[in-house]
């Protein structure tokens, strides 16, 4: 592949608009609207489900499946309690971080539209300064500006109702893209584009290709682990955000060294499959496409584990896109880091082959 810009117009101001759109667990609908219009062009045709898993489908006859996926939820708040006076208390939905909570400005969602409000915090002078609280998801309030409960819920705001952060796309020193929510709709525009230059450059691939995008994985893989059922796949490659470690306050020990602008990360782990993982690696060396790697204890934490222990075990890999800041409002990733992820998923792709089955004993 030439080594111009994957990323054309038409992608960035896609890529703005979807990460513009909030798309809390839960509600990711609005989002894979977006998506799938931007995605038609370069796919057969579409699986929802009942949850609002999107699947575009290339090849959709073909017997041996193999699925590219990111996930398309964000993480958020809901209102769990309003007080006599009228502040709104909250619970997560999603690993949401009460730390960053103070001062932020945020879209309660109601059937009327968005109210917003803000999570106030007491002035530095009113604070003691032997004794000082951090923020906790007890003690954050969110101020819609009302006097008492009955002037809240007269807004439309009542117990249940979803919370997100406003805070929009970006780009600093010209190749830094920041939003928040890039965990993990920079995994749904990557696959997405993925498709388009499949497409464009006239591939004719062996096998169903389910370029899917997937909800609830910010509370337990959970989108992922239906639509895996339906599409019963023979391979899968999941695309996720992991941590840039080389900001401070990050040991490098226990997180691995990693960093944006150096490439991709690949993920060893019990859930990725060997021979699977062996070929990305191999087609990143052929094609001179740079990758980091990562060992992960356990679990992924990923959608790969829904993927990898359904349907009596599904060859699944890890292909991750570093990014600093996760969980917050300023999430940010790397220009090349995404087009090399795309770059990586596209070429190993290509080298996947029909009723490959990544046995160990053959």
């Amino acid at each position: 592949m030439a080594k111009k810009s994957i990323l054309n117009k038409k992608s960035m101001d896609f890529l703005e608009k979807y990460l513009n759109n909030a798309a809390p667990t839960g509600y990711e609908w609005e989002g894979q609207k977006l998506w799938m219009d931007y995605l038609k062009p370069y796919v057969d045709e579409f699986i929802t489900d009942t949850y609002g898993t999107a699947v575009g489908v290339i090849n959709p006859k073909a017997k041996y499946k193999v699925v590219i996926e990111g996930h398309a939820d964000e993480i958020s708040w809901y209102v769990n309690y309003i007080s006599d006076n009228g502040l709104i208390y909250v619970i997560r939905n999603g690993g949401s971080d009460h730390q960053i909570a103070p001062s932020k400005i945020v879209n309660i969602h109601t059937k009327k539209g968005y109210v917003k409000g803000v999570f106030g915090w007491p002035a530095i002078h009113t604070r003691s300064k032997e004794n000082e609280q951090a923020p906790k998801p007890d003690n954050i309030t969110i101020d819609v500006g009302a006097k008492d409960k009955d002037e809240v819920e007269k807004m439309g705001v009542h117990v249940g109702c979803v919370i997100t952060y406003p805070d929009e796309f970006h780009i600093l020193n010209g190749d830094k893209f920041v939003c928040r929510a890039l965990d993990n709709r920079m995994g749904g525009f990557m696959i997405a584009e993925v498709a388009r230059l499949l497409k464009e450059n006239k591939k004719e691939l062996p096998f169903g290709l389910y370029i899917t995008n997937a909800v609830q994985e910010e509370i337990g893989l959970r989108g992922a682990e239906m639509i895996t059922q339906t599409i019963k796949p023979n391979v899968a490659i999941v695309t996720d955000v992991t941590h840039d470690t080389s900001t401070p306050m990050i040991e490098k020990k226990t997180q691995g060294d990693l960093e944006i602008g150096k490439g991709p990360v690949v993920a060893y782990a019990p859930a990725v499959q060997q021979k699977l993982r062996d070929l990305i690696t191999e087609t990143a060396e052929a094609k001179k496409i740079p990758f980091q790697r990562s060992a992960l204890s356990r679990a992924t934490g990923t959608d790969t584990d829904a993927f990898a222990y359904s349907n009596g075990g599904v060859a699944s890999a890890l292909i991750s896109l570093p990014l600093r800041y996760m969980h917050t409002t300023v999430e940010m990733v790397h220009k090349d880091d995404v087009e090399n992820v795309i770059k990586l998923i596209y070429e190993t792709l290509l080298n996947i082959k029909d009723d490959e089955s990544f046995s160990y004993f053959k």
